[in-house]
């Protein structure tokens, strides 16, 4: 499998990043529905948050390498028997995972800075907060980190769902392609 792109399929570089974006975001998603439920005294109610913030700041850049690597590399050609609604409706889907996905992050390190704190990423560097303190910006914050990440997850599985469909109903090579093994 060639790094890059072609016409027919993914390289092992955009395969990698989307799995390990989705096993990232997974596992976000688990341990920050996890830790709101924490009680001040458990052990894990700082350690928690800690490390999903850490873990969502290294995902932010993941999905700059990402992008940047969507738009240097071509795009595979839609295979022959998807109908056009079906490469319609995945195109998008796949714009609304990115708006989310950055939604997400973006309002994740706004709760997390909004009163002026940076943030430490397993105590290698720290990322500054940009805006300072902004009274009522952790409330915003939390509130469209909370429904971006619910649509994102929702999204994502319907998308997941969609690769199934296209595997064991149309038996075509779509999830193939994304595992590596078209």
């Amino acid at each position: 499998m060639a790094m890059r792109n072609t016409d027919d399929g993914y390289g092992w570089a955009a395969v990698l990043m989307h799995w390990l974006v989705a096993v990232i975001v997974m596992g976000l998603f688990g341990l920050g529905f996890w830790m709101v439920d924490l009680s001040y005294y458990d052990e894990w109610y700082r350690k928690g948050p800690d490390i999903h913030r850490a873990v969502g700041i290294l995902l932010f850049f993941l999905m700059l390498v990402r992008v940047s690597w969507r738009f240097t590399n071509i795009r595979p050609k839609a295979l022959p028997g998807h109908k056009p609604w079906e490469v319609v409706s995945a195109h998008i889907a796949h714009v609304l995972l990115y708006i989310l996905l950055f939604s997400a992050m973006v309002s994740g390190y706004l709760i997390s800075t909004a009163d002026g704190s940076s943030i430490s990423v397993f105590g290698v560097f720290e990322v500054p907060s940009i805006t300072g303190r902004i009274k009522g910006m952790e409330d915003t914050a939390g509130v469209v980190h909370y429904w971006s990440t619910w649509a994102l997850i929702v999204l994502a599985g319907i998308h997941a769902l969609g690769a199934l469909k296209h595997h064991f109903i149309d038996k075509d090579s779509t999830l193939r392609r994304m595992l590596g093994s078209s």
